[in-house]
């Protein structure tokens, strides 16, 4: 069979969960003393992603034996792998959950962080001159057109109905040969009173989650990458104000000031080479032809001309004769050297999408599934925790053997989570370690104590 996968102390599920509860027992609790304890509500909270349940109702009958046998094993699995000595009920957790801060879990990211940094775990991101790209962007986790509370977005229809919802800004650690992401700090969520528009919503969170990131990791080299909304004066300030270097798209029905001006200058090329537009072309092994064309040095749009920007266009021509084209602003001085991987840094951005947003929504987490919403910040503590899950599971990919063994042995991810869901609900377990090494190699061993059916 081979050598068998190691798992290693610290960057392994019992390792990081140890650490969450550590970061849940200083979390504020407005009913200390009274009731179950805040932080078995929030590991309850935090076990429901990690074992992808679909429900929280489904995981209080599975938690608690409702209708099942006293013996049933997964009472003792919770307390064995979360640490959890009695579940809540669905109900009441919704209640402990509620009045949670979700500023209060900033701590839990800010730690799994360190723990990622100092496990060397942030190697494989480093991308543009040491530094790691992160990418931004916002998503929706909770809509309807009834239930809502005074933290609900709205938007008003022709037809005069309203709907409500909860979104979210999150950033990730990306890079463009991985398929690995690594949150790096809490969801901001994006509150009513950021404002009535989407994009003045997204710039206010925004500037919350920067300035709370380099205010967490002074330290951390980062360039960001962003969609058009980002490519504006106020952003591009603050960036630079928070030391963040940056790579934003830029469309050219949003920026017809730049793009004029790059094409005034690239048919008037003036006497000093330094203005002006540069090209350059390559063509790869499977034929696909990269054209670059660039100018460092270019006034952002009229209102900001002060604000200089160096303006990077791409088109990328297939041996099938399919096109794409892509442009982006970034304060990175462009020469032939680093043309294509501003390119591949600026098209990572999407990683946040595919990689981040994608499997959220899409491959166990639920994430746009209504768990509940409150009358406060439920919906908002459901989400960070979920995304907490995310970030520990990503953690695991990069960093534990024994899990990537475990994946690959299920082939999908799916199958996987269904395989430990299943072995959780039907055998007393030990610990982390042989729950991973019975999906890889098999329990009709010594490696899962015993099945009760």
């Amino acid at each position: 069979m081979g050598r068998k996968a190691k798992f290693r102390k610290v960057l392994s599920m019992p390792g990081l969960l140890a650490e969450m509860r550590r970061c849940f027992d200083g979390v504020e609790d407005e009913v200390a003393g009274r009731g179950l304890n805040l932080a078995q509500c929030l590991m309850s909270g935090l076990a429901i992603f990690a074992l992808k349940y679909p429900s929280l109702l489904q995981f209080e009958r599975d938690a608690r034996g409702l209708g099942e046998s006293a013996h049933e094993p997964r009472r003792e699995n919770l307390r064995s792998l979360f640490g959890i000595e009695r579940a809540p009920s669905d109900v009441r957790l919704r209640e402990r959950l509620d009045v949670v801060d979700p500023r209060e879990l900033r701590r839990s990211f800010k730690r799994l962080f360190a723990l990622a940094q100092r496990g060397g775990a942030l190697e494989g991101f480093e991308w543009l001159d040491g530094r790691c790209l992160l990418s931004v962007d916002g998503t929706g986790h909770f809509s309807s057109s009834k239930v809502h509370c005074a933290n609900c977005c709205e938007k008003r229809h022709q037809d005069g109905t309203t709907t409500y919802s909860h979104q979210s800004l999150c950033a990730v650690l990306v890079h463009p040969q991985r398929r690995e992401v690594l949150p790096v700090v809490a969801p901001e969520a994006i509150v009513k009173s950021d404002g009535k528009k989407k994009n003045d919503c997204e710039r206010n969170a925004a500037k919350r989650l920067l300035t709370a990131l380099r205010g967490e990791h002074p330290h951390l080299g980062l360039v960001v990458v962003e969609d058009g909304l980002a490519s504006n004066g106020p952003h591009i300030r603050l960036l630079k104000d928070l030391d963040m270097r940056f790579v934003l798209g830029a469309k050219p029905g949003d920026h017809k000031a730049l793009f004029a001006w790059v094409e005034q200058l690239d048919a008037h090329p003036p006497a000093d080479p330094a203005r002006r537009v540069v090209r350059f072309e390559t063509v790869d092994g499977d034929g696909t032809a990269h054209r670059f064309r660039w100018l460092n040095g270019a006034p952002l749009n009229d209102t900001h001309f002060d604000l200089e920007v160096n303006f990077l266009d791409y088109r990328e021509r297939r041996r099938n004769g399919k096109e794409k084209r892509f442009s982006w602003v970034t304060d990175l001085r462009i020469d032939q050297c680093n043309a294509m991987k501003l390119m591949r840094a600026g098209r990572a951005r999407w990683r946040i999408e595919n990689e981040t947003f994608n499997t959220l929504k899409n491959q166990g987490y639920e994430f746009e599934h209504n768990f509940g919403h409150g009358e406060k910040h439920l919906a908002t503590v459901f989400a960070a925790l979920m995304m907490l899950a995310f970030a520990i599971d990503q953690l695991q990919k990069i960093c534990c053997p024994l899990l990537r063994a475990a994946l690959a042995k299920t082939r999908r991810a799916k199958y996987f989570w269904e395989k430990l869901r299943g072995l959780f609900l039907h055998f007393h377990v030990r610990d982390w370690e042989t729950l991973y090494e019975a999906i890889v190699y098999g329990h009709g061993s010594e490696l899962v104590v015993h099945d009760t059916s």
